[in-house]
């Protein structure tokens, strides 16, 4: 059967709003690890995950950092509309630093209202020191608008002010609205690189502790960035996967990291990535390493990861050296450091996974392409992981627990 093929009813749970975890525990690493290894089912908690990752592994997590992306803005007549930033319409970094002016791609709620001229939201504490931000429209689409940010005074860069009026965007099945302790919660403790609207929630259970245990037993922690965009939420709406348009997202990885990887690959090391942005930040460089040695001469946009390319590029005896390697060799002769990409890969059963020998992930939602992305790992052993978790009392989603598939006969 074709991956296009596959039906979503196939990949659906009973999954009650109780389990749903609206808010997270008060200590990140008591969250409960389900324990997926040698097709056997047992649980503990994050804070003992040192013991079930082999010593000298290579463990990679996502760095990215969410934005206060929603914005609630006052019509002159009085009525508010909320824009959602979901990216900007020129260079992530160029834009977060930029001084006075930003244009960004939006979602606009109440946007039927919103007919022309500028919207408004003001911050600081006091009258002196009143600051003021107005948005405009600058392009109408189909699914989203284009929208132009001004502020005054201008010698705020755009990620100051997002910080000072912005709300971190929780997911819509948590229902409600933002609150404080979000901006700490739903960032991970070694977010560094802004320019996610969801969070790369694997990695919300990790703390310093476990962190030191993991160096402790010399597992070996590196970080690629992978910007969570809002189609992470997006619902399989078809009947199969075939009629479902995946987001695409932007990755950063350094060449430093490939050739890490490399050697891993080479010495036959563990490489356990946390979080499926991860995982597809890791098979999206090999794929696009088979891409080169499929047609060395492709440019940077060809090389890209569209969402069936892994279905249909032919890679029949590639190895995962040969095609870092010759992404590293693309690099070195573009005299580039870092590789800034997109990827759009879909993950689904069907799929052979090259890069990881472990995952630890998050419980997600019935029908989605993160659940078929499980699938793609462990097979139909996907329902009696969830089915166990659902028994056992684990919590669901963004703030919920969370697994550790060990992929290693």
């Amino acid at each position: 059967m074709k991956v296009q093929e596959i039906r979503i009813e196939e990949y659906q749970y009973d999954l009650p709003a109780e389990r749903i975890a609206k808010y997270p525990l008060d200590q990140r690493d008591a969250s409960k690890l389900l324990l997926f290894r040698q097709n056997k089912l047992s649980e503990d908690i994050y804070s003992n995950l040192t013991q079930y990752i082999p010593a000298g592994a290579l463990m990679l997590f996502n760095n990215t950092k969410v934005i206060p992306a929603r914005l609630h803005m006052a019509k002159p007549t009085g009525g508010i509309v909320e824009i959602f930033c979901l990216e900007p319409l020129g260079e992530l970094s160029v834009e977060m630093a930029k001084h006075g002016e930003s244009e960004w791609k939006c979602l606009v709620g109440g946007a039927k209202k919103w007919k022309e001229g500028p919207v408004s939201a003001t911050w600081g504490t006091n009258t002196d020191q009143i600051h003021q931000l107005s948005a405009e429209v600058i392009e109408r689409g189909t699914t989203h608008f284009g929208i132009k940010f001004r502020w005054q005074p201008a010698e705020f860069t755009f990620a100051e002010v997002l910080s000072s009026i912005g709300q971190i965007p929780l997911p819509p099945y948590l229902d409600r609205e933002a609150e404080e302790l979000d901006r700490e919660r739903y960032q991970t403790i070694y977010a560094d690189l802004e320019g996610s609207v969801a969070a790369p929630t694997a990695g919300l259970h990790f703390t310093q502790a476990v962190f030191a245990e993991l160096e402790n037993k010399n597992i070996d922690l590196d970080y690629v960035t992978l910007h969570v965009g809002a189609g992470t939420f997006k619902p399989v709406s078809a009947a199969t996967i075939g009629h479902h348009d995946m987001h695409a997202e932007y990755f950063d990885v350094s060449r430093d990291l490939l050739q890490k990887l490399i050697s891993a690959h080479q010495a036959q090391r563990p490489v356990v990535a946390v979080g499926t942005t991860t995982l597809r930040t890791l098979e999206s460089l090999y794929l696009m390493g088979c891409k080169l040695i499929n047609n060395p001469d492709l440019d940077r946009e060809a090389l890209e990861i569209r969402q069936w390319d892994a279905y249909e590029l032919e890679r029949t005896d590639i190895s995962v050296e040969k095609a870092l390697q010759a992404l590293l060799s693309w690099l070195d002769a573009s005299q580039h450091e870092r590789l800034v990409a997109k990827t759009q890969l879909l993950i689904a059963p069907g799929y052979p996974v090259k890069m990881i020998s472990g995952l630890c992930t998050n419980f997600h939602q019935p029908g989605s392409t993160l659940l078929l992305l499980v699938a793609a790992l462990v097979g139909e052993e996907w329902k009696n992981m969830y089915q166990y978790a659902l028994d056992h009392e684990f919590r669901f989603l963004s703030y919920g627990d969370g697994c550790y598939i060990d992929l290693q006969a």
